[in-house]
């Protein structure tokens, strides 16, 4: 029973640890096709049409005839949902990086749990819980996570290798005159997309709590959505041409796991945990990324990046304790309203018999 319990309670951890794999994985490869000049609109249509196929036996598999239950509104959040997780999210991120540095774009990735965080406080989704140590340990947790993406970011200090120190493996995405102004604000913009994403997934979970119908309908919407978009921008052949090469293998793969196995996944923690929880993982992006370049890539380990990988390791475990007691304050409060409630129902019972009525 305890056994049980554990792997229950551990599903959100292990879900949106899965997602963060998945995207670490995704980010080596994208830095490859995006040296190599891929049509960035392309790359986005084609992954979700990928995704969108993956997703869809599971869809009329185990949600049998839910696609009944689609309304207008619901079809508007599912728009929303493409639009702001989708087309405006990764296409700016995408682009923001080929102005810039790889380096310097995901450090944007580490900032969305605290925009996150304080959009879901001015929506109302959650609540500053400073009277509670939960509370203070949670935004604690937040800020460490930020602070050690920061020393990442900003702190180098001294330099090793793992294994072989190989320069000629290193990947460098940047254009020969990047435009750092353009680029800092297609990563913030980007940045904000996917903070409002989340809080979009809150209200969609609710009103359509079908994650395989939804995964697959934002896929498609997505599809198109980039299509339209990128079709006014450029309809030569080469551009959306695909050939048998790393871009078709990136394609498959971040259409099946880093969109269709990440969006189920994303989509239940969040109707299950809540937005900033979802979004308190990105950081961890860093330290697999960092590792990964390091074993595959031939890049340097330095000192700050350990320093940094150490802060963010615990302010995460900082905020899922928080999160862990404020769940089980609110359940205890849960549980005493509606013993009160029985309570007062059983005294005003009484109080009639006693009159008579």
């Amino acid at each position: 029973m305890g056994l049980k319990k554990w792997v229950e309670e551990s599903r959100p951890f292990l879900s949106m640890l899965m997602v963060q794999v998945f995207g670490t994985v995704l980010q080596l490869l994208i830095r490859v096709v995006l040296s190599e000049g891929t049509f960035i609109f392309a790359l986005v249509a084609y992954r979700h049409v990928v995704g969108a196929v993956c997703v869809a036996p599971f869809a009329f598999f185990f949600e049998r005839g839910k696609g009944k239950k689609l309304s207008w509104l619901v079809c508007f959040w599912l728009f929303m949902n493409a639009l702001t997780g989708i087309s405006i999210t990764m296409v700016f991120f995408y682009y923001g990086l080929r102005d810039t540095t790889a380096s310097y774009a995901v450090n944007f990735l580490n900032l969305v749990p605290i925009v996150t965080f304080l959009f879901s406080i001015i929506a109302g989704i959650e609540k500053l819980q400073f009277g509670t140590k939960g509370g203070k340990v949670t935004v604690v947790g937040a800020i460490l996570c930020v602070a050690g993406a920061l020393t990442i970011s900003l702190y180098k200090g001294k330099a090793f290798y793992i294994g072989h120190h190989a320069t000629h493996h290193h990947v460098v995405i940047q254009k020969a005159k990047p435009n750092w102004t353009r680029g800092t604000l297609f990563l913030v913009s980007s940045c904000i997309s996917c903070a409002t994403w989340f809080l979009v997934q809150v209200k969609l979970c609710r009103l359509f709590p079908y994650k395989y119908w939804t995964t697959m309908l934002t896929c498609i919407i997505a599809t198109m959505q980039a299509t339209v978009v990128g079709l006014c921008m450029d309809r030569s052949k080469t551009s959306w041409w695909l050939g048998w090469n790393l871009q078709l293998i990136t394609i498959i793969y971040s259409g099946a796991l880093a969109t269709a196995a990440s969006f189920c996944l994303i989509s239940w923690t969040v109707a299950n945990k809540g937005p900033t929880y979802a979004s308190m993982f990105n950081p961890l992006s860093l330290i697999f990324v960092a590792i990964s370049d390091a074993l595959f890539l031939g890049e340097a380990i330095t000192v700050g990046s350990l320093v940094g990988m150490f802060v963010i390791i615990v302010g995460l475990y900082s905020f899922l304790w928080g999160k862990r007691k404020e769940f089980k304050v609110a359940a205890t409060e849960a549980s005493i309203s509606e013993i009160s409630n029985v309570e007062d129902f059983a005294d005003h019972k009484s109080q009639r018999n006693l009159m008579g009525v």
